[in-house]
């Protein structure tokens, strides 16, 4: 498994708001801002040294002191496909599915499409003890979720975007064209542009609708029993083992309420999974 060597960092370098310009002029404003960059340089370029080092351990094979490399950064609030594939790698080796699977589903949080870290993945998940197979769905059903899922809803709103600009463009030829075959082509043409435009809107909103409904983790203790109700005093409905994918639905206290892909449902404590958007 290769390290990535350079970070693509999804939030790295503070933005500077909400300060106001009498504040500014009052405690000098320039250099207020001079520290703030000098500061956001420096975090930076030491995160750098610590990505750096960290892969430099890795190709060394020693894994464990490249884990806590980057787990640095990670703690400096930083978060990165990068950084988060190279945790999985480094987790992997060593053996730990759990924080492997973890830190895999991390980084396609922040690059959903990228071929290296769903094909890591799928190598720890064939490790997992589980086997957890998908509710069946209909032939119509498959095609729309497949053709749903294959961009974020952030992508669906850019193409909605760049269709509605084509129409606007196709609209405006219509209009100032002098001849009736080249007003009926782009007459169509921008039909075609706000239909595409109003369809990704909607798989935008369907797909932000999703996301904000799913709230995976992952489970990390070793073996887990999973109950009816959110005490110990309940029954057991089924057991899960660590690096199983589940989905928060609710929170009680010191348990959360969990969904398989099976359907299953039912509770555990809170200390035997990590749920994944924790950033």
């Amino acid at each position: 498994m290769k390290q990535r060597g350079k970070l693509s960092w999804s939030n790295s370098v503070p933005i500077v708001i909400g300060i106001k310009p009498h504040l500014v002029n009052k405690i000098g404003g320039k250099a207020v801002l001079w520290v703030i960059m000098l500061l956001s340089f420096v975090g930076f370029s030491q995160n750098e040294e610590l990505f750096k080092e960290g892969n430099d351990l890795y190709n060394n094979g020693e894994y464990q002191e490249a884990v806590e490399k980057y787990l640095q950064i990670s703690e400096n609030g930083q978060h990165s496909a990068a950084l988060y594939y190279n945790l999985g790698n480094g987790y992997y080796k060593l053996n730990q599915i759990a924080p492997s699977i973890y830190y895999y589903e991390k980084a396609l949080l922040l690059k959903p499409n990228d071929a290296d870290v769903k094909n890591n993945l799928q190598f720890a998940k064939n490790m997992t003890i589980d086997a957890i197979e998908e509710l069946p769905q209909t032939g119509i059903d498959k095609i729309v979720n497949n053709m749903l899922g294959t961009f974020s809803y952030a992508t669906w709103g850019v193409l909605s975007i760049a269709f509605m600009i084509l129409f606007v463009l196709a609209f405006l030829l219509y209009y100032f064209s002098s001849y009736h075959t080249k007003k009926r082509l782009y007459f169509a043409l921008s039909i075609l542009c706000v239909i595409i435009a109003l369809t990704s809107l909607g798989f935008a909103y369907h797909q932000y609708g999703v996301a904000q409904k799913n709230n995976p983790a992952i489970i990390f203790a070793a073996e887990t029993s999973v109950m009816s109700e959110p005490n110990m005093g309940s029954g057991e409905i089924f057991q899960l083992h660590e690096g199983t994918k589940v989905n928060v639905l609710d929170q009680l206290g010191e348990w959360k309420k969990i969904k398989l892909d099976d359907g299953k449902v039912g509770w555990l404590p809170s200390s035997e999974l990590k749920e994944i958007k924790d950033f």
